[in-house]
């Protein structure tokens, strides 16, 4: 196939295509099993798309006539899909270093939320943050969850719970969306925690009559395009009902539901995702089994956080029962200032030793899973012919040693990929090229 293309990768030890039939998720036997291929090869073409994938010496006869922007050996080393991120809090300002201690100490995540901390330490100096500067520390952060493999990420709001700064850090979303070599699907998540003078009822309220139609108002526009909306479903915080009402206005104005919920306390949240059409919901360390049937049945994802259970010393979501039952289960890093994790491969880790999730499971989840979570799997989540050419190579035999070497990536990742174009490339492979 003669012509001019992107990307050519060649001779790859393990090409780990997780799927291969055009799958929009993995559950149960299918997340056991990931497709694989050995000696393999993959084209990324000029619009960013993968063009071919098999054999090598079948895509070097294909492709005998072609040229490639680049060209990458990777005889000895595997190549995965991009890692897909489906949970993160990322645009903030003043970090709550002095809270970890706290927690060390015993006191828990709502302990330290009523003495003034949590979420309400973020959102005073958050608002007080200029956009710019808040765009620059987000871009950062971004960097960081690249360099770690992650190259789809879900990124919320929250940190605002008023209209100005919510739609500040929105912007700072787009922003990167449209400057940035990396995937964002954007969540408005004023329904984060209730503001300080303000009862539930009226958040609730505020939210609905206000929040959301200006944001239906620049989607119009087109200066924002937000993807989901996202409520932290929790006593103390946003009831059943109060969650319900915001969650259908949002879905009203066309976005996907991937909410907060079960994390502290049985809120019967998954009930009510099931009940809504949820794409995803998060957290579910306190989920019911009858919450877990229920979302097996509506084909919503369940977003797995094992950092925060980790960090806050939580129960574990019942990640196995969820996998037996036939849920979706994707994972995220849940990076925010009280869980502070750029990582899918150290996230990854975690869900095996302390979720006992098997490392094909794990990888599901954190690929067509994750990708699925975010109503991205037609596009991202496993190297497919006519996907988006977004992937990691890693400098070892088997793909298994990205999960295996805890906290290792750094060392192990040799390239990440974005639509075919370099976006990361270790020290050790020379200078990165330009195009």
């Amino acid at each position: 196939m003669a012509g001019r293309h992107r990307l050519l990768l060649e001779n790859a030890q393990q090409l780990v295509l997780v799927c291969s039939r055009g799958e929009e998720y993995l559950r149960r036997d299918g997340a056991a099993s990931l497709a694989l291929l050995p000696g393999a090869s993959l084209v990324v073409g000029l619009d960013g798309c993968i063009k071919a994938v098999g054999q090598a010496d079948v895509i070097r006869n294909q492709f005998s006539g072609a040229t490639f922007e680049r060209i990458i050996d990777c005889s000895g080393k595997c190549v995965l899909p991009g890692l897909v991120d489906a949970h993160t809090h990322p645009v903030w300002a003043g970090d709550r270093v002095h809270e970890f201690a706290m927690k060390l100490a015993g006191a828990s995540y709502m302990e330290i939320h009523q003495a003034g901390g949590g979420i309400h330490f973020t959102v005073e100096h958050t608002r007080k943050a200029s956009e710019e500067e808040l765009f620059n520390t987000f871009k950062h952060r971004l960097e960081r969850m690249r360099r770690a493999g992650s190259t789809l990420v879900e990124c919320k709001s929250g940190y605002g719970l008023n209209l100005e700064t919510e739609l500040k850090m929105l912007r700072v979303i787009e922003r990167a969306k449209q400057s940035m070599d990396i995937g964002i699907s954007s969540t408005y998540c004023g329904a984060h925690s209730v503001p300080k003078g303000k009862t539930a009822t009226e958040a609730t309220d505020d939210i609905i009559n206000n929040h959301l139609p200006k944001l239906k108002e620049l989607k119009l526009s087109g200066e924002i395009h937000v993807n989901n909306i996202d409520v932290f479903c929790e006593k103390g915080v946003f009831d059943l009902d109060s969650t319900r009402r915001i969650l259908q206005a949002g879905k009203d104005i066309g976005l996907q539901i991937n909410f907060h919920g079960d994390e502290l306390h049985p809120m019967k949240s998954a009930e009510l995702g099931a009940e809504l059409g949820a794409r995803a919901i998060s957290h579910l360390e306190e989920v019911s089994d009858e919450g877990i049937t229920a979302m097996a049945r509506a084909k919503c994802a369940a977003v797995l956080l094992p950092t925060t259970a980790y960090m806050l010393r939580l129960k574990q979501p019942p990640a196995k029962k969820m996998l037996e039952e036939g849920v979706i289960v994707a994972l995220g890093s849940d990076f925010n200032p009280n869980a502070y994790c750029f990582s899918m491969p150290m996230v990854m880790h975690l869900a095996c030793v302390n979720m006992k999730m098997s490392m094909n499971e794990a990888l599901a989840a954190a690929t067509i899973n994750a990708a699925y979570a975010l109503g991205k799997s037609d596009t991202h989540g496993s190297i497919e012919t006519g996907k988006q050419g977004d992937l990691v190579i890693i400098n070892s035999s088997r793909w298994e040693h990205l999960i295996y070497q805890f906290g290792g990536h750094e060392a192990l990742i040799d390239y990440v990929i974005v639509k075919g174009k370099v976006v990361y490339q270790n020290e050790r492979c020379g200078t990165m090229s330009s195009y």
